[in-house]
């Protein structure tokens, strides 16, 4: 299945299986959060100041990947990271209240990989001028982020119609069509990241498809691969692993790859496969801007578990000033996603882009 590096349309082993994951049985009826009219929002300030971000780290809680793991965990537990340089955005909203399509033109390159994202002459990076822009108002602060977009049709739509615009998108490279998805997602306001796939730590039996990141493979090998992933698509503000249990955790494998996010202006979202992930401290070495999840959100896919791990977001953010967790398209996600997000505001937190949560670490010896 990893044998390839040339794209190709058809629809590999792996990806057919991504699809089949995406079915969730019907849960049963849980309501935690109050019923609320869902009202449009008003349009937020094209020229925001950002909060001064943390690095959130949560327990790792979850199955490989954040996939659903069959038992809930432990208890939140607090330990907010450092404070870095906070990421200053000049993304800016449309008329409409959308974010422009993408790509803008200084910021990629065409290659043979594909359009590949570029800092601009100007020193404009992807990360600043792709942010969904968000205005400080001193409240806690939730990142959700939904994962594995682009496979599914009927998932890709409601993710982008049904959540509002505060809630992150991440669309995996192997869908077709993208391009119009992402700027859909960018019309409806969403931020968008990257999945990459990284080596789990049950590969081959769990193989996440033909252009994963392998730590038996050399340096060269794994920035071609990586390469091929950032040009599937432009209009993406960073990357987050999808599974990479393995890889996150091997630094002389996993250093390479961040630095090449770093050259080109983009953030990384390490989704916390492994407890062992190297990604953060890296990034404070190297000066990389980075965010780290704290939960997944339907490691059980049931209404009330949902629900249970969205609380438990809340008192992350109360505790430390903000929390981010990811979640699947699931039907169940989105619907509990969809609620949640229209009280959130009524019960004290603000629903913000996880580039509001990155923290640049400048370098250090």
């Amino acid at each position: 299945a990893n044998a390839g590096e040339k794209p190709t349309e058809r629809e590999t082993p792996a990806q057919a299986g991504t699809r089949d994951k995406m079915a969730v049985k019907p849960a049963p009826e849980a309501k935690t959060f109050p019923q609320r009219a869902a009202t449009t929002p008003s349009p937020q300030p094209s020229q925001p100041q950002r909060p001064k971000p943390q690095v959130f780290q949560g327990k790792d809680e979850r199955g490989e990947g954040g996939r659903p793991a069959g038992t809930q965990g432990p208890a939140p537990t607090v330990r907010p990271g450092p404070i870095g340089k906070p990421v200053q955005g000049g993304g800016a909203f449309t008329a409409e209240g959308g974010l422009p399509p993408a790509p803008d033109p200084a910021l990629i390159k065409s290659t043979d990989s594909g359009p590949l994202p570029v800092v601009a002459a100007d020193g404009r990076t992807p990360l600043l001028v792709y942010a969904r822009p968000y205005a400080a108002t001193g409240r806690p602060r939730i990142a959700v982020i939904v994962g594995s977009l682009g496979l599914s049709q009927a998932t890709t739509v409601a993710a982008i119609q049904q959540l509002p615009g505060g809630v992150t998108l991440a669309f995996a490279p192997y869908g077709r069509n993208l391009q119009d998805y992402v700027n859909q997602a960018r019309a409806a306001g969403h931020e968008v990241l990257l999945q990459v796939p990284m080596e789990p730590m049950d590969y081959p039996t769990n193989d996440p498809g033909p252009h994963t990141l392998l730590t038996s493979l050399t340096i060269n090998h794994n920035l071609k691969r990586l390469d091929w992933l950032l040009g599937r698509f432009a209009g993406y503000v960073g990357v987050v692993n999808f599974m990479g249990g393995r890889f996150t955790a091997a630094e002389s494998h996993v250093l390479p790859i961040l630095e090449a996010l770093r050259d080109r202006g983009l953030m990384f979202l390490d989704a916390r496969a492994s407890s062992s992930s190297v990604a953060n401290s890296i990034a404070g070495k190297i000066g990389l801007t980075i965010a780290v999840n704290d939960r997944v959100v339907d490691a059980i896919a049931s209404r009330a578990a949902i629900d249970a791990r969205l609380l438990e977001l809340e008192r992350l953010a109360s505790a430390s000033g903000g929390a981010i967790g990811i979640g699947f398209p699931y039907p169940v996600t989105i619907e509990r996603l969809a609620q949640w997000t229209r009280v959130m505001g009524d019960r004290g937190y603000d629903l913000v882009p996880i580039s509001a949560l990155a923290d640049h670490q400048e370098a250090r010896p």
